[in-house]
């Protein structure tokens, strides 16, 4: 039993940095969920690329609210639709 939590460790261990930006992140997370809908990844796999797409998707849910922060601020505070014709 102790073997599945040193992988799960070592797996841990080896996480890439995060990416440079948000396009970046979203490009290797819809790696990841590929990979992952396909079922052929073995179980310590699955479990480090379902660990590694959790840290994906706050990286790029917080740099959404960055932005939609910032927008804020150009708008005076008020969010504005916008004009897509």
């Amino acid at each position: 039993m102790a073997k599945p939590a040193k992988t799960i460790a070592a797996a841990t261990a080896e996480t890439p940095p995060m990416p440079a930006s948000y396009e970046e992140a979203l490009a290797e997370l819809e790696q990841l969920v590929g990979k992952m809908e396909a079922g052929a990844l073995p179980l310590d796999q699955l479990l480090a690329s379902y660990q590694r797409g959790a840290q994906l998707l706050q990286f790029c849910r917080t740099r959404l609210e960055a932005v939609e922060e910032q927008v804020k601020l150009l708008e005076d505070g008020q969010l504005k639709p916008w004009d897509v014709a």
